[in-house]
């Protein structure tokens, strides 16, 4: 009699449940951190409408992206990928800026 221990296919389903199981335990933890985190920024671009500033902040954005490409090295996360995923972050944060603006 062969259990999940011994059958390397049955080994095989449950690693691949587990691994998936992880999956989507993190894709709910980024779901609500992005959500927090555009609680955030929404917050700094009423601020920003309120008094007249700029929705965009370039020198803040590069060095954002700049950070973010060292956690991302730190992390063993392709750094290519995390500039681009801060970059439409941020291209989201300044359309949110903007409509608070008009």
């Amino acid at each position: 009699m062969t259990d999940a221990v011994t059958d390397p296919t049955l080994r095989a389903a449950e690693l691949l449940k587990e691994h998936r199981e992880s999956i989507d335990r993190l894709d709910a933890i980024l779901v609500y951190t992005l959500a927090e985190r555009f609680k955030h920024t929404q917050g700094v671009g009423r601020l920003k409408a309120e008094h007249s500033l700029p929705p965009s902040d370039p020198a803040r954005e590069a060095r954002q992206i700049e950070r973010l490409e060292k956690l991302a090295q730190e992390a063993k996360l392709d750094p290519e990928f995390a500039k681009k995923f801060l970059n439409f972050i941020i291209s989201e944060v300044i359309r949110h800026h903007e409509s608070f603006k008009k």
